[in-house]
């Protein structure tokens, strides 16, 4: 029921992932929704200069790249070099189709959308761009993220940029530095070395991915290196030194390193300055993130917050489930059936990788008796038709009730067949089993496969 005491049930701020989401959800509800967007355009960073540009920009670069290494297009005598325009031409069409997708789900939604910077008034009323007070009962903050920018690093600098930046690129670099191996690095890193581009890729941990299953890990490093791709463990900025001719990397280690361009991806901060925290109590951490509980609740009882904002996992799917799971609690349903738990990852390297549930050490760890069924691509037939034999996937499941524990996959397709496993791990507990794998029949020839493949090898293990 409406309070005529508020403009709206509900004012999301944001208009990627984690506020359409939330905004969705609530107006599918029977609230009364209003959303801000600051940008000229909607749908948030995810649209204009995250996943849906960097995602068309990669399968510009495999697909161009997979047909110019092909023997028969090189046997009729085309061998040519793409120019990072040519590889972009496509990308503002993409985003434009998705904003009038996008536009369209609010208007038949009725949900009004206001263009501007929101700034939160007292607890129950904020502004756009110093406009008129709009009251709301409920507010969802998904504001997103930005690259971190450190003091002493000069932004502004032609040959110095951010994963916000870098797809601004104009001409193909003969070098590249990659500062930061996180996802973000990593795909930069995997992308631009397919276009022969030199690539030192700077990692700060020990070990690349450190979330992934380790043989996932140690594949991947093979790969990039088997590229090509030369990666640095266990390193710390000193200092950046742009010039005329290259970025000069200094590390503490005393290494230096010189490349023709630099990419920082190393963290990113929270869109949370300028938006009047201070008036409604609410204090983002030191990375400008929000704390919030399981149901995306702030401190502030009736302000949720969803979506890179928050931090872990930062991913565009987590972020739209997390709106609608936030919305659906700001409602009253508290415990809706939403799997914001248990999201894959999806990490898009070439080749890409996914993983849903537990890993190998987090198994060992609790000291849960596992046993591992393993699909190398290379003796796909799918994958032989297709010349894409790199990868693996790997089922981990429990000796005894045979029980999916978790599903990892390293190689082409990665992010879409992932959801095979992650299906039948939600199914109640007498039909999550392995042996639905090898009770199935699987198209043939597909990537799928692997599961079949999979599920017999880690049978064979038990005795």
């Amino acid at each position: 029921m409406s309070d005529s005491r508020f403009d709206y049930d509900l004012f999301v701020i944001g208009t990627g992932p984690g506020g359409e989401g939330a905004a969705m959800q609530a107006a599918k509800g029977g609230f009364r929704v209003g959303i801000a967007e600051r940008y000229r355009q909607i749908g948030g960073g995810c649209t204009h200069w995250g996943t849906i540009p960097s995602k068309a920009l990669r399968y510009a670069i495999t697909s161009t790249m997979n047909v110019l290494k092909n023997p028969t297009f090189r046997e009729m005598g085309i061998n040519t070099t793409p120019t990072m325009g040519q590889l972009k031409r496509g990308t503002q069409a993409i985003i434009g189709r998705q904003v009038s997708m996008r536009q369209s789900f609010y208007d038949r939604n009725q949900v009004n959308l206001f263009s501007g910077k929101a700034r939160f008034l007292d607890q129950h009323t904020l502004s756009i761009d110093g406009g008129e007070p709009i009251r709301s009962r409920f507010f969802v903050i998904a504001t997103g993220s930005r690259p971190f920018h450190p003091d002493g690093v000069d932004f502004n600098h032609p040959r110095i940029y951010d994963s916000d930046t870098i797809l601004g690129l104009d001409e193909k670099p003969a070098s590249m530095c990659v500062y930061g191996a996180g996802v973000i690095g990593v795909e930069y890193a995997s992308m631009f070395r397919n276009l022969g581009i030199k690539i030192n890729l700077i990692n700060t941990r020990s070990k690349l991915l450190e979330f992934l299953d380790d043989e996932i890990i140690d594949a991947l490093s093979y790969h990039l290196r088997d590229q090509g791709v030369v990666i640095r463990h266990d390193e710390e900025l000193d200092r950046i030194e742009g010039n005329d001719d290259g970025v000069i990397l200094h590390l503490k280690s005393g290494k230096r390193v010189k490349t023709d361009v630099l990419l920082w991806a190393n963290g990113r901060t929270g869109n949370t300055d300028d938006l009047g925290l201070d008036q409604i109590g609410l204090v983002p951490n030191e990375r400008g993130q929000l704390e919030v509980d399981d149901q995306f609740q702030t401190p502030v009882g009736h302000i949720h917050a969803v979506g890179d904002v928050i931090g872990f996992p930062s991913l565009a799917s987590a972020a739209y489930t997390q709106g609608r799971a936030a919305a659906m609690h700001l409602m009253g349903k508290a415990h809706g059936n939403l799997r914001i738990h248990d999201i894959p990852t999806g990490i898009y390297t070439s080749p890409e990788i996914s993983s849903v549930g537990k890993t190998e050490r987090e198994l060992t760890m609790a000291c849960v008796p596992y046993e591992v069924g393993q699909a190398q691509f290379k003796s796909l037939a799918r994958a032989q038709i297709t010349g894409q034999t790199v990868g693996m996937l790997k089922i981990l499941f429990h000796r005894e009730t045979l029980e999916v524990l978790g599903v990892h996959c390293f190689g082409a397709n990665a992010s879409e067949i992932i959801h095979i496993g992650q299906a039948v791990m939600h199914q109640e507990s007498e039909q999550n089993s392995i042996k639905y794998f090898i009770e199935t029949t699987f198209n043939y020839p597909t990537m799928a496969e692997a599961y079949r493949v999979a599920a017999l090898n880690g049978l064979n293990r038990l005795f």
